[in-house]
């Protein structure tokens, strides 16, 4: 029990006897209420939040935004050609051989 021997468990009873004596069934009566309340506090705590973390929408994911568009150079993507079809990859290639060696 919290990591104390049965020696130091002995002596902190002893020590609580001495200090309290006939009382010490209140105090301690008045220790575990106090315990109590406290955990009860801190679970309706821990509700709460855990209510308010449910509710709450999801965060939208933050998109930086330039600040000033005259520091960024236009992109542009590169225009899409077409694969050449088989029969006129054929007719390309017959042309350019005929003209090597024309």
């Amino acid at each position: 029990m919290f990591g104390l021997s049965p020696v130091e468990l002995m002596v902190v009873g002893v020590v609580a006897i001495l200090l309290f004596g006939s009382k010490l069934p209140d105090v301690a009566r008045s220790l575990g209420g106090s315990y109590r309340e406290l955990r009860k506090g801190l679970n309706e705590f821990q509700d709460q939040v855990r209510v308010a973390d449910f509710n709450k929408p999801p965060e939208k994911p933050q998109v930086a935004e330039p600040e000033e568009e005259e520091h960024y150079a236009e992109t542009t993507a590169p225009k899409f050609v077409p694969p050449a079809s088989r029969a006129s990859a054929a007719a390309i290639s017959e042309n350019s051989s005929t003209e090597a060696h024309g």
